[in-house]
């Protein structure tokens, strides 16, 4: 039996260890269940944070599980301080002006934290962020150059560390984790928003658990599989088809332009907004532009550039391109 409660009335300092404990003991939340005398259903709710377990119900899990009560569920003080490795920061930090705000992700045992701005123009507005830097100021320790920083938590640290960070510049990412959300999934997915290579040399540097790439190789038309063995030469990896892309170009409702194809972006009516160097949309335009016999000096606002495809589209939308 367990206490009914709304998500809303869980503690946001409540820390859940069960589902940590339970795996850790080798057990399925069935066995739990049954050694415990209470349904399969009410382990998956009470791991899920979706029901508070009453006192007796935590005796008998405790028990079962040969630990303390204390060692499942724990109260934490609000506004936890952890220290980070700050990451993606463009220039130097300033000691003026508001403390940025911050996502946090546990990669390879280390904290890192990262202004929400990562998350391209429009999520930075949407997403809640993890936790505000307590300064401006930054130490760096051992041979890393990335800044280690103090990051006072505004969400449950046990729920951070479940978080799986992407990096990637596919939109359907943020599906993704809507999809977790709505299950009720304990883990959740935090997109970075950054082109192929870029997502690929995150993932070297163990910033990201998960690189979204979209890559053709020029010479043999194979997809991303050449790029990974050469950028991850010595890594242990694993590639795992998420989507199918079909790209093309994004033009102004009703094609007033009557852009067809790649060749009628060498004309002088015509100027395109481009993506950064490394991102799968600009290798894919050179190779297209090559193979009409062109170079990307011959378009028109071909140096100018997004940073995302939600990017590229609002600025087309806009007539800036």
């Amino acid at each position: 039996m367990v206490q009914r409660k709304s998500s809303s009335n869980v503690p946001l300092s409540f820390l859940n260890r069960l589902k940590e404990v339970r795996t850790a003991r080798g057990l399925s939340q069935g066995e739990l269940a049954a050694r415990a005398d209470i349904t399969r259903q009410a382990i998956s709710s009470i791991e899920a944070n979706r029901y508070l377990p009453t006192t007796v119900v935590a005796l008998q899990l405790a028990r079962v599980l040969n630990t303390s009560v204390e060692d499942l569920f724990s109260l934490q003080s609000a506004g936890e301080v952890i220290e980070a490795r700050l990451i993606d920061v463009p220039g130097p930090a300033s000691s003026a002006g508001p403390l940025p705000r911050v996502k946090v992700v546990k990669v390879n045992g280390r904290y890192l934290a990262r202004p929400v701005t990562g998350l391209g123009e429009v999520l930075s507005y949407t997403v809640a962020a993890d936790g505000f830097l307590e300064s401006q100021e930054a130490s760096r320790r051992g041979r890393s150059d990335t800044p280690v920083v103090q990051v006072r938590l505004s969400r449950d640290r046990q729920a951070i560390e479940q978080e799986i960070a992407v990096a990637g510049c596919d939109p359907a990412i943020f599906l993704a984790g809507e999809h977790l959300r709505r299950r009720k999934d304990q883990t959740s997915v935090v997109g970075w928003t950054m082109g192929s290579t870029a997502a690929l040399q995150a993932l070297q540097r163990g910033e990201v658990h998960v690189a979204g790439i979209h890559l053709t190789d020029d010479s043999t038309g194979e997809s991303n599989l050449p790029f990974l063995r050469r950028h991850l030469k010595a890594s242990a990896y694993e590639v795992i088809t998420f989507a199918t892309w079909e790209e093309g170009l994004v033009v102004r409702p009703g094609n007033p332009k009557q852009i067809r194809s790649v060749a009628d972006l060498v004309r002088d009516d015509v100027t395109v907004i481009n993506r950064e160097e490394g991102a799968g949309a600009r290798l894919l335009l050179d190779q297209r532009l090559r193979a009409a016999g062109f170079v990307g000096s011959q378009v028109k606002g071909y140096d100018r550039t997004a940073a995302s495809h939600l990017h590229v589209a609002r600025l087309v939308s806009e007539g800036r391109a």
